[in-house]
């Protein structure tokens, strides 16, 4: 894919809304598109996406979460990991370690577990999808220094608000 920016407001398309009311089980993955997820049921297994996942208020979810947004208004026995925003609601119950930049957790939530609210750290697969390049392109730009990350060992490691900063100043050229 060329080189073009993710943007933030970027409207759901037709068909990206999937709900879950009936017991599910199993691994969801929504990498390639941007997804509007509403689980109302029982769910057991794996979640991750790109785009809000709602656990609604009926929800009892036995997961590890990983995703853009995620909302909690039901049971959570798992990790969550929100990429940009986390919110348990005054019905939310959940047991599992849970990271994000942006936290909020509304009065009569139950959280029991650790909270991590560092910086948002992306490796060169989850830059990739955020800005839709290709991952050797990222690989061959951060080699030649062109956009802002450190080494660590074999890999790249990226904090988002510098790879917003460096998007949003036209050096993807």
């Amino acid at each position: 894919m060329g080189f073009g920016v993710r943007k933030e407001n970027r409207s759901f398309e037709e068909g990206s809304r999937v709900e879950i009311n009936p017991p599910m089980q199993g691994n969801v993955v929504f990498k390639e598109q941007l997804v509007e997820l509403h689980i109302n049921g029982k769910f057991k297994g794996s979640l991750e996406f790109c785009g809000t996942l709602t656990a609604g208020e009926q929800s009892e979810l036995e997961a590890n979460i990983s995703g853009d947004n995620v909302i909690i208004l039901g049971k959570v026995k798992g990790d969550i990991k929100a990429h940009k925003l986390l919110v348990l609601m005054p019905t939310a119950v959940v047991y599992g370690n849970i990271s994000a930049p942006k936290l909020n957790i509304v009065e009569g939530a139950v959280f029991q577990g650790n909270c991590q609210m560092a910086e948002d750290i992306l490796d060169i697969g989850e830059v990739s999808r955020y800005l839709e390049i290709d991952m050797k392109e990222i690989a061959v730009l951060a080699d030649a220094g062109k956009i802002p990350g450190r080494r660590e060992g074999d890999t790249w490691k990226f904090e988002r608000s510098q790879i917003d900063h460096w998007a949003s100043s036209g050096k993807i050229a």
